[in-house]
């Protein structure tokens, strides 16, 4: 049978995994990659696969998400995964490659794939018709990302990613926190940490002077001014923040029976209320600076950080208006897109968007059914979380076992109960047909 070839546009971690299981499934594939005639400012060489900031995939431990999604992805035939694990350094539980020989490899095993053919140049446009899958990362060229916002509706495309830091539920300290809204108002929505004098104090002090994270030269620093990060809001006098996002009045601690000093609230981030974030606080600290401020906050000095505050250049999707579980756009179901640009974060999670978008797509072409993969599964939990409508304000997010539903019973330990997540996903993940 002859089959058209399907575009795939970019050849990062999320383009080229979808590139290698569609080829791998006997689908012919047409990878559009501008380097090396065009390079962003982010990238040095010319191979696929290349890693920007770090070298590190993360935790290579199955009682930590990305652990789990990269035993996931081996157990399903990762490019991307066969190539670090075959290009591996020591860094502990860690999964690190050496970046040239990693990002060599993969180039080397899609360039030698008889049914990929690798096209280089700027692409521009979006085929009318055939299959695409889009994967062209947070750096997308102005003329893309004109296509892209041409395709989808401008207010559905975002260039700068700003947002808030995410913590689990179960770490809160609830002895020093209460839930209730402002003045009563409604239903009691909110997680309100107090503070007292003292504790302010302490924790303006260290807010303002604590270590602000490195602006890639990719990053214009003007960006920034479009959303005030809290220790800059804090630098501008020791009370703003208790005249802003840490304002006390209407709320009413029920211990003492009096408003607090001041008042840290925390939001829910998901349906099932495992995940809250931090309410105002879109920060530019490095990430070790933010696990040590925000946990003097009383009510979060256990606290685990599922996603730390960022504030750089990305362009992303607002996905759970566009896609659909597939990664496919919807009202356009030749088009998918792949990778950062669908909101999810980290090298390990683009590449399971590409690997997930590129089966779905191989089996529909093939005749075949969905696989369907079950929230359960780190992969499944991750596709479910970019498309799910019900998400209010859409922001970019690493996976962490707050977005996979809880065990049926109770597991003491959170190590053993993550675990317990993880063995579960991949008897799962076993059954599946792929």
């Amino acid at each position: 049978m002859c089959m058209e070839p399907v575009i795939v546009i970019g050849a990062g971690l999320a383009g080229s995994e979808a590139a290698w299981q569609l080829a791998r499934r006997g689908i012919p594939v047409v990878l559009r990659e501008m380097k090396p005639q065009r390079m962003t400012p982010a990238h040095h060489t010319p191979y696929f696969g290349e890693l920007v900031c770090s070298n590190s995939l993360r935790s290579d431990q199955l009682e930590n998400a990305v652990g789990l999604l990269k035993e996931e992805l081996r157990r399903c035939g990762s490019l991307i995964l066969a190539c670090a694990d075959e290009h591996r350094v020591e860094a502990g539980g860690a999964l690190a490659v050496d970046r040239e020989g990693f990002s060599r490899e993969v180039t080397e095993r899609i360039r030698t794939h008889p049914l990929i053919t690798v096209e280089e140049g700027e692409v521009s446009s979006i085929p009318e018709k055939g299959d695409a899958i889009v994967a062209s990362g947070p750096l997308t060229s102005d003329a893309l990302a004109g296509e892209i916002q041409r395709l989808v509706h401008a207010d559905y495309l975002s260039f700068f990613d700003a947002a808030a830091p995410l913590v689990t539920f179960e770490s809160l300290d609830m002895e020093h926190a209460w839930f209730a809204s402002r003045y009563d108002k409604g239903t009691a929505d909110y997680v309100n940490c107090a503070l007292s004098e003292e504790e302010y104090a302490a924790f303006w002090e260290a807010l303002t002077t604590a270590r602000a994270a490195e602006v890639h030269g990719f990053e214009d620093q003007n960006v920034f001014e479009g959303c005030m990060p809290v220790e800059v809001m804090a630098r501008r006098g020791r009370d703003t923040l208790r005249y802003g996002p840490l304002k006390p009045k209407g709320l009413r601690d029920p211990r003492t029976g009096l408003t607090p000093y001041a008042v840290v609230q925390l939001r829910k981030d998901n349906a099932q209320g495992s995940i809250y974030n931090l309410v105002g606080f879109q920060t530019h600290l490095a990430w070790p600076e933010q696990k040590r401020v925000f946990s003097m906050i009383p009510a979060l000095k256990n606290a685990e950080f599922v996603r730390y505050g960022v504030m750089h250049r990305n362009t992303y999707l607002d996905s759970p208006r566009l896609l659909d579980r597939y990664y496919r756009l919807r009202g356009r179901e030749n088009v998918m897109f792949a990778g950062q640009i669908t909101g999810v974060e980290g090298y390990v999670e683009s590449t399971a968007s590409g690997f997930v978008a590129a089966v779905e797509l191989a089996r529909r072409l093939l005749g075949q059914r969905p696989v369907d993969f079950p929230q359960e599964t780190a992969l499944g939990a991750l596709a479910l979380y970019v498309s799910n409508e019900t998400v209010g304000a859409f922001q970019p997010m690493n996976v962490n076992f707050g977005i996979i539903p809880p065990l049926d019973h109770r597991v003491k330990g959170k190590r053993n109960k993550n675990a317990e997540l993880s063995r579960r996903a991949l008897d799962i993940l076993g059954t599946l047909e792929i």
